[in-house]
C-alpha cells in the first residue's frame, strides 16, 4: 500500500470525500488513528478492511490537513512513516537495511503523471540537464517487497520492508522460491560479487486459487487477495509449507557498491544475465506520450498475466539524475506509481442463494442480473458468510457494485444507496440446511453457519467422496465430480468405503460407460490401496486436518488405531495441533458411522498404518520430550524433528514440566525461553544435540 504524493493540488474541489469537515484537529487525529490501524491490518495481519484507493484518498486528505496545520506536526503520523510489517515476536531475526526501503508515491490520475514528468524535467534543467529525461516504465506487481543481499556471489540475507529501516530476515523461506538463485556467477565482473537486489514476492493466481480452495475445505479464513496470501506465506516459520504454496518473485532494483551501469534499465539487464527473474514488460520512454501509450496498453493486457498487478511504476532511467532528484522523507522524487482503477459495474442483486460445502459450511451466493466485467459476463459472486453480507448491508433487490478481484474473481464491494430498495426487510440468514432441512449451528468463534448432519446431508456426502479421490489424497483416476454425482444419484456410492465395493459390471450397467472407461476406474481404485498412511489420513476429510497436519499426525501415530485411541493431551503434543484440531479428531473417531467406514477400508486393504520398513536409528532419546525453537544453520527444523523420532524421542510443541530439554537455534521464542528458565529446563544448541545422538 503506497502513499499518495502530497505535491499535487489538482484534486477536484467538488469531491466531498476529500473535503475537511468539522473540527480539523479532531479530524487529523481521527485519520491518523484510522490509517495507522489500516497499516497494521495490511502489513502485519495481511487482512486489510479498506481498499487501496480509499486508503490513498484518506492519506491525501490527512496530508492536506497537516500542511494546513503545521503546528500539529507529528513524526509518528502515517504521512511521515513507511507502513511497517515488523512484529515483536515474529520468529525471525531483524536486521538493519543497508539503504532505507521507502514507499513509492502514487496516483490514479494521468494528469498527475504529466505533472510529475514536467516537474522532474524542470528540476533537471535547473541542475544543468537540458535533455528530456528518459523514464523506465515497469509493471507494478502487487506483492510483498523483499531485499536480497549477496556476498561473494552467495545469497546471505533476505529482508522484508519492515518499517523501512529494519526488516525480518526470511532467508529460509526465500530459498524455496525456484526463480531466486542461491548463487550467481560474478567472475566476469568482480564488482557484482557483493550487491543488493530488490523486488516483489508474489503468489501467482493459480496458486492463490488452489490455496484458498484448500483453506475453504479446512474451514480456515480465506485470503482476501494474492498479496495478503504472499505476505502470510512469507512469514510462516516452516519453509516446507512455504515451498508447497508456490511463491514467485520479480526483481526490479539493483544496488551495487561500485557502479556497474549508467542507467536503471541497463542494471536490470545485468541482473537478468545473472539469472534473476526480471519482468519482460519494461520500456524506456522518451516522452510523456510514450509513457501514456505504455499505461494504456497494460491497463488491458495486465489481465493476461499470471500474477496480480495494480499499476505501472515510472522511474527516471539515468542513475546520476536519480541522485540529483533525491528523496522526500519517505519516497524517491525520481519515481512514481500509477495505480489502475479497479473496473466495476452496477447491477441488481436478484436474490441470495446458499451452498453447502464438504464440511457443512453454508456459503451465501449473490445471484446477479448479468453484467459484463473485464471482458466476461458475471452472474454470481460469493458472499463468504453472514457477517460479510451484514457488513455490506445488502439484500435481495439492491443495486450493488461488482468488481473483479485481480481481474479474475467477481466480488461485491458495496451497494449503490440511492438505488437500493427502501422497503426491504433486514437481512436474515437461513436457519435450516437448504439441502436436508437440518437446523444450522454456528460456532461462536467463527463467522460460518454449518449443517451438522454430516453423515446424511447429500452435498457433504458427495464432498467427502470428491475430497477422498482427489490427486493429493487417494488419486483415483476416472472418478471426477460428474462421475461421482452419477454414481451417488444411482446409489452406487454413498460414502468413501462404498468405492471399494464398486465392480466393473456395476459401472457398465450405466449409460455412457464402455469397458475401457470402467476398467480405468477399477484400476485406479486398486492402485489407491498403495497410497501411504499420511495421505489416507488426509483423504478421510477429518475437519481441520489438512495435508500438512495429516503428515505430522501420521509421523506421531503410526496407525489409525493409535490415532483413534489418542487422548487430547497426546494429540496436542503434535506440532501445530491445537485444542480445536484435537477435539475434531476425537469427535471423528467417536462417530459410529466413521468407525464402520474405517473397518470397511481396512477390509478393503487400504493402508491405514505406516510402512513397517521405517526403522529407528537408535534409542538414545527414548522417553525424552523435546521442544524445538528458533532457526538453525546446519539442518532444518523438520530434519531435526525427524532425527528426534529416529532416535526414539518425542517432539513436543510447548514447554512444560515434562519437557526433557529444548533444542534451541537463533532467535529462540521469548515465551519458551522464559518458561524454560522458570521450570529449570536445559537448553542445548544444535552442535550439542548432534553430538548427543552421534
Amino acid at each position: 500500500m503506497t502513499q499518495q504524493l502530497n505535491l499535487f493540488d489538482n484534486i477536484d474541489e467538488t469531491d466531498n470525500t476529500l473535503q475537511p469537515a468539522g473540527n480539523e484537529r479532531e479530524q487529523i487525529l481521527s485519520l491518523r488513528r484510522e490509517l495507522a490501524e489500516q497499516n497494521y491490518k495490511y502489513y502485519v495481519l495481511s487482512a486489510p478492511t479498506m481498499s487501496d484507493q480509499e486508503f490513498d484518498q484518506k492519506m491525501h486528505l490527512l496530508e492536506q490537513l497537516e500542511q494546513k496545520h503545521p503546528e500539529l506536526f507529528d513524526p509518528a503520523s502515517p504521512t511521515q512513516r513507511v507502513g511497517s510489517d515488523l512484529q515483536k515476536k515474529s520468529g525471525f531475526q531483524q536486521m538493519e537495511h543497508r539503504h532505507p526501503m521507502l514507499s513509492l508515491a502514487n496516483t490514479y490520475s494521468e494528469q498527475d503523471i504529466s505533472q510529475w514528468y514536467n516537474r522532474v524535467a524542470k528540476e533537471l534543467r535547473q541542475a544543468g540537464v537540458e535533455q528530456a529525461p528518459e523514464v523506465v516504465c515497469e509493471i507494478k506487481y502487487d506483492g510483498l517487497s523483499i531485499s536480497l543481499w549477496y556476498e561473494n556471489g552467495v545469497l546471505q540475507h533476505a529482508l522484508t520492508r519492515g518499517d523501512g529501516t529494519r526488516g525480518d530476515d526470511v532467508i529460509d523461506n526465500i530459498r524455496t522460491i525456484k526463480s531466486i538463485p542461491w548463487q550467481v556467477d560474478y567472475h566476469r565482473n568482480p564488482a557484482l560479487s557483493n550487491f543488493e537486489i530488490r523486488g516483489e514476492v508474489l503468489l501467482p493466481w493459480q496458486s492463490f486459487e488452489r490455496l484458498n480452495k484448500e483453506r475453504e475445505e479446512q474451514e480456515e479464513p480465506l485470503f482476501a487477495n494474492p498479496r495478503n496470501a504472499a505476505s502470510g506465506t512469507l512469514k510462516l516459520l516452516d519453509p516446507k509449507v512455504v515451498a508447497q504454496r508456490g511463491l514467485e518473485a520479480y526483481l526490479y532494483y539493483f544496488i551495487t557498491d561500485t557502479a556497474v551501469a549508467d542507467t536503471h534499465y541497463d542494471s536490470l539487464l545485468l541482473a537478468r544475465d545473472l539469472g534473476f527473474n526480471i519482468s519482460p514488460a519494461m520500456r524506456v520512454c522518451h516522452s510523456i506520450n510514450e509513457i501514456m501509450e505504455f499505461i494504456s496498453y497494460w491497463d488491458t493486457e495486465r489481465r493476461t498475466l499470471p500474477v496480480a498487478t495494480d499499476g505501472i511504476v515510472l522511474k527516471v532511467n539515468n542513475l546520476q539524475q536519480q541522485q540529483l532528484l533525491g528523496y522526500t522523507a519517505k519516497t524517491p522524487r525520481w519515481a512514481i506509481a500509477y495505480k489502475f482503477q479497479a473496473e466495476r459495474q452496477q447491477t441488481r442483486l436478484t436474490h441470495i442463494s446458499y451452498q453447502v460445502g464438504r464440511t457443512g459450511i453454508i456459503t451465501p451466493v449473490a445471484n446477479l442480473e448479468p453484467v459484463q466485467l473485464s471482458g466476461t459476463i458475471v452472474k454470481r459472486a460469493t458472499l463468504h458468510n453472514e457477517d460479510f453480507v451484514r457488513q455490506l448491508g445488502i439484500q435481495d433487490g439492491d443495486i450493488v457494485w461488482v468488481e473483479k478481484g485481480g481481474e479474475i474473481i467477481p466480488k461485491i464491494t458495496g451497494k449503490v444507496n440511492e438505488h437500493s430498495s427502501e422497503q426491504s426487510l433486514p437481512y436474515k440468514f437461513i436457519t435450516t440446511c437448504p439441502e436436508c432441512g437440518t437446523p444450522l449451528v454456528r460456532d461462536p468463534e467463527q463467522a460460518a453457519w454449518r449443517c451438522p448432519n454430516e453423515d446424511q446431508c447429500p452435498p457433504q456426502q458427495k464432498g467427502k467422496i470428491q475430497h477422498f479421490v482427489e490427486r493429493k489424497a487417494m488419486n483415483i483416476d476416472g472418478l471426477g465430480d460428474e462421475t461421482i454425482d452419477l454414481f451417488f444419484s444411482r446409489h452406487l456410492i454413498t460414502n468413501i468405503a462404498d468405492i471399494y465395493d464398486l465392480r466393473a459390471d456395476d459401472i457398465l450397467a450405466l449409460e455412457g460407460f464402455q469397458q475401457r472407461s470402467a476398467q480405468i476406474i477399477i484400476d485406479g481404485i486398486e492402485q489407491s490401496k498403495q497410497v501411504p498412511w499420511s495421505r489416507v489420513l488426509f483423504a478421510l476429510g477429518i475437519r481441520y486436518v489438512g495435508e500438512t497436519t495429516a503428515k505430522k499426525l501420521a509421523k506421531q501415530f503410526p496407525s489409525i488405531d493409535s490415532l483413534a485411541s489418542a487422548d487430547e493431551e497426546q494429540l496436542r503434543a503434535v506440532d501445530d495441533v491445537g485444542g480445536q484440531i484435537a477435539l475434531s479428531i476425537m469427535r471423528y473417531f467417536a462417530n459410529p458411522a466413521n468407525k464402520t467406514i474405517i473397518e470397511r477400508l481396512k477390509a478393503a486393504g487400504v493402508q491405514l498404518k505406516a510402512d513397517d520398513d521405517i526403522q529407528p536409528v537408535s534409542d538414545k532419546l527414548r522417553g525424552k520430550n523435546i521442544v524445538i525453537s528458533g532457526t538453525f544453520a546446519l539442518h532444518s527444523r523438520d530434519e531435526y524433528k525427524q532425527m528426534i523420532e529416529q532416535n526414539g524421542g518425542h517432539n513436543a510443541s510447548s514447554v512444560s514440566k515434562n519437557t526433557s530439554f529444548i533444542l534451541a537455534g537463533d532467535n529462540m521464542g521469548p515465551q519458551k525461553l522464559e518458561k524454560a528458565r522458570q521450570l529449570g529446563i536445559e537448553i542445548i544448541d544444535e552442535q550439542q544435540f548432534l553430538q548427543l545422538i552421534s
